[in-house]
C-alpha cells in the first residue's frame, strides 16, 4: 500500500497553509535526475533501485531466513542498539499522524489531499477513530472498551473431523472474510504492525478495567503514548544532541514552565500545523531501510524457523507475516524477541536493520501480480524516488544547505541527489546506519516538536510537567510498568497492554 499511487503535486510552500501537505524548505528549487525525461523517470529510478538499493543482490528472500544464512546476515546489517520492534511502532506512529477521515467521495476530488484533512497530532485516532458515538462497532455496549477478537486454532470435534476453535490469545477484531474491524485499516498492514495496534486496544482496556473512565483512559494512554514516541523511539533513532534541542522546557520566573521548538527550526506554520513532504516522502521514510527480511516470532511455535515477511514471492504459500488476514499462533509477537524487556536474553531482542541505502529482500520483491515468484524488482525504493520529483522535493545537498550544514561530497553521496537517499546515505556514513544523521535528525525531530507544540491537547501543551513516572493512574502494583527500566519506553505500553511477553505466556 506504500507509493502504489502517484499524483503530481505540488504542496504549497505558505505557513498560511492549512491543508494536508506543506514545506520546510520554501525556497528551494525542486530536484530532479539531470538528463534524464519524465518519461524515462521510472526505467532510470528501478534500473538504480535494482542495481544499487537491495540487501544481498541476485538473493530470493527465502534465500535469506534459514539458519545458514541469518547469523551472517545478522552480523552484516543488523543494527546494534534499535530492537525490531521500533520498526513497526514507527510504521504505527506514521499512520496515527496521517490519519485520513475524509469521505471517500471528497477523496476522489481531491486525490493528493491537500485540502480535506483533519490536523495531524499524535492523539491515537488512529485506535479510537471518531470515537464510541461515531464508530460504535469498534466499541462494546458500554461504549467504554474495545470489542476484541480471537485467535484461531485447529482441534478435532467429536466425530474426528479438523474444525477451528477460538484459543484463549486475542487478536484485532475481524469480519468472517478476515478484515480488520479497527480505526486504520492500515494498521493490519502486517502481522507486527496489527500486534502493535492491539496492544493498545488492551493497554486501553486495562486502564478501564483498573477504574478508568473512558476519557481518563484516553488521554492517558494518548500522553503515554505521546512520551514514547519522544523519549524513546526519537531518542534512539535521532542524533542525540539534535533530539535534546529540538524540543526544551523554559521554566518561568513564576515557578511555571512551557515547552518550545529549536529557534534552528524550519517547520513553522501560521495556525495549525501540516505534514511537510519533505518528512513525508523522504525524511520519515527511513523505516524501509529497517525492515528484516525474516523474524523469530515466539519461542513455543517458532523456535529455530524464521518466519519470513512475505512468502508467496517464492512459494505461493501465504504462511508468512503479511496483513489483512487473521492472526495465527505461529505469527504472534512475543515481545521480549522484539523489544529489550525482562526477560529478553542470549541473541534477542532482535534488531532491525541499520538505516543505510539497501532494502531487504522481502521489501525489493514485494509480492505483485505483474511479475515472477522470488523476481527481485525494487519498486519500493523506485516509488520513493519518483514520488520525491513528483512532488518537488529538493536535493538533499540543498536541504543541508538550508540547515547550514557541510553536504556530502559527489562520491560520499554516491547516488541520485534525491532527498530520501541523501538522508539514508548520510545516515550510513555518518551514524554506521544506527540513527539518523544530522540533517535527517533534524526534519524527523523539527516535526514531531512541532506536531506535540500545535496540539493544545498534548501532555506538552495541557500539562508541561506531567511525567508517567508520576501519573497516579499507572501506579498501581499490579501494573509495574516500567520494570524493564526503559524509562518509560515501549516496554511500558505493552506490559499495561498484558499482551504475550515471554515463552511462559504462550
Amino acid at each position: 500500500m506504500h507509493g502504489s499511487a502517484a499524483h503530481k503535486a505540488l504542496a504549497p510552500a505558505s505557513r498560511f497553509h492549512k491543508g494536508k501537505f506543506g514545506r520546510m524548505f520554501r525556497q528551494t528549487t525542486a530536484w530532479s535526475p539531470p538528463g534524464v525525461s519524465p518519461d524515462q523517470m521510472h526505467g532510470h529510478f528501478l534500473d538504480f533501485a535494482n542495481q544499487n538499493m537491495v540487501e544481498r543482490p541476485n538473493k530470493s528472500p527465502a534465500d535469506l531466513t534459514d539458519d545458514s544464512n541469518v547469523d551472517a546476515l545478522e552480523r552484516d546489517f543488523g543494527s546494534q542498539g534499535t530492537p525490531a520492534g521500533y520498526t513497526y511502532f514507527g510504521q504505527f506512529v506514521d499512520h496515527d499522524m496521517t490519519f485520513d477521515p475524509t469521505p471517500l467521495g471528497v477523496q476522489g476530488g481531491d486525490p493528493n489531499g491537500l485540502d480535506n484533512f483533519r490536523t495531524p497530532r499524535l492523539d491515537l485516532d488512529c485506535v479510537y477513530g471518531n470515537g464510541p458515538a461515531d464508530q460504535p462497532y469498534l466499541y462494546d455496549k458500554n461504549a467504554s472498551t474495545f470489542v476484541l477478537g480471537k485467535i484461531k486454532v485447529e482441534a478435532t470435534n467429536d466425530d474426528g473431523n479438523r474444525i477451528l476453535v477460538e484459543s484463549a490469545f486475542d487478536d484485532l477484531p475481524r469480519t468472517a472474510n478476515g478484515t480488520a474491524i479497527i480505526g486504520d485499516k492500515r494498521n493490519d498492514e502486517n502481522a507486527i504492525v496489527s500486534q502493535v495496534q492491539l496492544a493498545f486496544l488492551k493497554a486501553h482496556n486495562t486502564l478501564v478495567n483498573a477504574g478508568a473512565s473512558f476519557e481518563e483512559a484516553r488521554q492517558k494512554l494518548t500522553w503515554l503514548y505521546q512520551w514514547v514516541v519522544w523519549h524513546d523511539f526519537l531518542q534512539r533513532i535521532t542524533v542525540p544532541q539534535v533530539w535534546q534541542e529540538a524540543l526544551q522546557f523554559v521554566e518561568h520566573a513564576s515557578g511555571g514552565g512551557e515547552w518550545g521548538a529549536s529557534d534552528e527550526s524550519k517547520y513553522s506554520w501560521r495556525d495549525t500545523p501540516f505534514i511537510p513532504v519533505e518528512f513525508a516522502v523522504a525524511a520519515y521514510r527511513f523505516g524501509h531501510s529497517m525492515v528484516r527480511n525474516a523474524y523469530q516470532t515466539n519461542f513455543p511455535n517458532n523456535a529455530l524457523d524464521r518466519v519470513p515477511l512475505f512468502n508467496n514471492v517464492t512459494s505461493g504459500v501465504e504462511d508468512d507475516l503479511r496483513g489483512f488476514q487473521p492472526r495465527t499462533v505461529k505469527s504472534m509477537v512475543q515481545w521480549d524477541w522484539f523489544l529489550k524487556m525482562e526477560t529478553s536474553g542470549g541473541p534477542f531482542p532482535q534488531m532491525a536493520r541499520k538505516i543505510d541505502t539497501k532494502l531487504s529482500n522481502a521489501l525489493a520483491a514485494l509480492p505483485e501480480k505483474d511479475k515472477e515468484p522470488g523476481h527481485i524488482d525494487n519498486k519500493l525504493a523506485a516509488r520513493n524516488l519518483i514520488r520525491g520529483v513528483d512532488m518537488g522535493l529538493p536535493s538533499g545537498t540543498a536541504a543541508a544547505q538550508e540547515l547550514g550544514l557541510t553536504p556530502l561530497t559527489a562520491a560520499e553521496l554516491d547516488g541520485p541527489d534525491a532527498l530520501w537517499f541523501y538522508i539514508l546515505r548520510e545516515a550510513e556514513l555518518t551514524q554506521e546506519g544506527e540513527r539518523l544523521g544530522v540533517l535527517g535528525s533534524r526534519i524527523v525531530l523539527d516535526v514531531f516538536a512541532g506536531l506535540l507544540l500545535g496540539d493544545p491537547r498534548s501532555w506538552v501543551r495541557a500539562s508541561p510537567r506531567w511525567t508517567p513516572a508520576t501519573e497516579p493512574l499507572f501506579q498501581g502494583s499490579s501494573l509495574n510498568l516500567d520494570r524493564d527500566g526503559s524509562s518509560w519506553g515501549l516496554p511500558a505500553i505493552i506490559r499495561l497492554a498484558g499482551v504475550p511477553v515471554a515463552a511462559s505466556d504462550f
